[in-house]
């Protein structure tokens, strides 16, 4: 059997470590600085030009007291492009620890890492990228997404205690929420944004897979140089 059976769960967690990395940026700036106001000690980790973003929307003091690049936090740079940003031991640790499970929280001690409350992750814009007139086959393969699917699943499987956010229309009642709760979301809550976090996947990977089965070998040749 994978993975461990958990017994014990809180049914209300504090939203302390956020992990953020957004394509579509709408309503971020009611979303974030409504987080910060919550818990003036919460931490948003995020990368690229999500980062930049909110950076811009906190200010200079509370980015420098809030805000954490992902790189900083992992130790490890991004690769050219954005290629890999956010896939690392320390995240997924994060993501997926258990809170009652002392070997996770071992292991959090270990790597000077920290449990993951909340994911804002949108992806890449596949649909509208492969709906362009003359799209390539490159440029549809360029914009499929890895991190944040992961993120997003990982977040999801671990609604026990992660919140995972991948539709900017809920931000609005999850700041009621928390602002009504004082900085914290429930089981229920949890739960509910799990579903639709993996009904987000399923549809994205619907939509590469129903995208690649119509290419054929001719527009391999007529896309790339092949060596060999």
């Amino acid at each position: 059997m994978a993975g461990n059976i958990v017994r014990d769960v809180d049914d209300s967690v504090r939203i302390r470590h956020v992990l953020c990395s957004v394509s579509d940026k709408t309503g971020l700036d009611g979303l974030i600085p409504a987080l910060v106001e919550v818990n003036p000690d919460i931490r948003v980790f995020s990368t690229g030009g999500t980062f930049d973003a909110i950076r811009k929307m906190l200010g200079d003091e509370k980015a420098k007291r809030n805000l954490v690049q992902v790189s900083d936090y992992t130790g490890q740079p991004e690769t050219q492009g954005g290629l890999v940003k956010t896939l690392d031991f320390k995240i997924y640790l994060g993501l997926l620890t258990e809170t009652y499970n002392d070997a996770h929280q071992g292991d959090l001690r270990r790597t000077a890492g920290v449990a993951i409350d909340m994911v804002v992750v949108n992806l890449y814009p596949f649909r509208q990228t492969v709906a362009r007139p003359g799209v390539t086959v490159e440029e549809a393969r360029a914009n499929i997404d890895i991190g944040g699917p992961c993120m997003i699943r990982a977040s999801a499987k671990n609604y026990l205690r992660v919140a995972p956010v991948v539709d900017p229309a809920d931000y609005p009642r999850i700041v009621e929420r928390l602002r009504r709760t004082g900085g914290a979301l429930d089981l229920a809550t949890r739960f509910e944004l799990a579903k639709k976090a993996f009904a987000h996947t399923a549809s994205y990977d619907s939509a590469i897979a129903g995208f690649l089965e119509g290419i054929g070998a001719d527009a391999m040749k007529g896309t790339y140089g092949i060596r060999g």
